[in-house]
């Protein structure tokens, strides 16, 4: 396949998140590659801040898919009614969109973030979840950009944060400077991320150090090594592996 083809394949999530997609390694995987290569591929079951996410980046990039979204009006996951209409599907309680939905109206209020994300001029150069693949360090990688602002020549990534003036430690904690390198390398821009504040709305625009990228790189090389360790090399018996530091 040539790499327009395999993009435009990776534009479907099914794709994306599936078989075809899991040929190629990705900042999600960095966490186990780092701290439990055994565990790496290994399936997840969706969460609910994984399923809240996804509606607010929805909400904001892909409103045309929000129907897609099954959002039930119930207090709680434990109640009879949702068990009933969820029919084991977890599904969005309306508390849960409705907030997201004020979330949304607060962003586009802010007229630097909605210049950020709509674009500041009519014929904006703006595109919204633009899949890419760079090879890095031998292997291939995937990456899946919210926005990618041609104009102000930026990637950029909506995040909520549970307190937005912890966004620094939190983006170690969660490899956005992994992310940040990834995304650096495989679309050629700067990236810069918009959070909100899921309790006080408040909005947080950050943009990345070269410390930030050098960081994400380096979290990059040493996933890669386990990777290689634990995934290609013949004979390699993982019950031998072990940890030694110095204290």
């Amino acid at each position: 396949m040539t790499k327009d083809e395999v993009l435009e394949k990776l534009k479907s999530d099914d794709h994306y998140y599936g078989k075809f997609g899991k040929q190629y390694l990705s900042n999600s995987d960095i966490s186990a590659l780092l701290k439990d290569p055994l565990s790496f591929k290994a399936p997840s079951p969706m969460s609910s801040a994984f399923l809240v996410g996804g509606y607010f980046h929805t909400s904001i990039l892909e409103p045309d898919k929000i129907d897609n979204f099954k959002i039930i009006e119930s207090s709680t996951r434990n109640t009879k009614k949702y068990k009933e209409i969820s029919e084991g599907e977890l599904c969005l309680l309306q508390h849960e969109a409705d907030k997201i939905e004020l979330m949304r109206e607060k962003l586009l209020k802010n007229n630097v973030c909605k210049d950020y994300i709509r674009g500041s001029r009519k014929g904006a150069r703006v595109k919204y979840e633009q899949p890419g693949i760079v090879r890095l360090f031998g292997n291939m990688w995937k990456g899946k950009a919210d926005i990618i602002n041609e104009d102000e020549q930026l990637i950029i990534d909506l995040k909520t944060s549970a307190d937005v003036s912890k966004f620094k430690w939190s983006a170690n904690k969660y490899n956005y400077d992994s992310q940040a390198y990834i995304y650096k390398e495989m679309f050629g821009y700067d990236m810069l991320f918009i959070v909100m504040d899921k309790t006080t709305h408040q909005i947080g625009i950050f943009d990345c150090s070269d410390e930030f990228y050098e960081s994400g790189r380096d979290k990059v090389v040493r996933a890669t090594e386990a990777y290689e360790l634990f995934f290609k090399t013949d004979g390699f018996d993982p019950s031998q592996f072990f940890l030694t530091k110095t204290l």
